[in-house]
């Protein structure tokens, strides 16, 4: 039920953002989605691919220090409250969100939303309570080419 996330810190400046791109681009490793957010001196860019161990790997090779992270894809209703819904699914088990971003890809009338918790566990126990459906790799990666 979770995904493997990659992270890198970049520096903020000009070019910085598409070498990494290239370098899993050159492998034939598709970019799923991501997520980039920076400061003045740096930035981070996250990373949901399917073939992760490769792409870690050649981030690596190439020079890169890459985390891996465990992340939750939630499908979340399309429409004006659907995240403050399971937004109150969370708060309501007194979990924090360090942070969140959204997928590109849309199912029907569902929105996945990658969410990263301290620890993922619970919060995939709550979602699952409440009814909610969590996104597992296998599923996810099959919308992909």
């Amino acid at each position: 039920m979770k995904l493997q996330q990659l992270s890198l810190f970049l520096e903020n400046r000009p070019g910085r953002l598409g070498a990494p791109l290239e370098a899993i681009a050159a492998e034939g490793i598709n970019l799923m989605t991501l997520s980039l957010a920076d400061t003045a001196q740096f930035g981070i860019l996250r990373l949901i691919v399917r073939e992760w161990e490769r792409a870690k790997q050649v981030l690596e090779q190439a020079g890169w220090v890459v985390n891996l992270t465990e992340v939750v894809a939630v499908d979340v209703p399309d429409r004006p409250g659907g995240l403050a819904e399971v937004l109150r699914v969370l708060e309501s088990a007194g979990l924090n969100i360090e942070y969140m971003y959204a997928f590109s890809l849309r199912r029907g009338d569902k929105a996945i939303l990658i969410f990263r918790f301290e620890d993922p566990d619970p919060a995939i126990d709550v979602l699952k309570t409440a009814g909610l459906h969590v996104v597992d790799a296998e599923e996810l990666f099959s919308h992909f080419p």
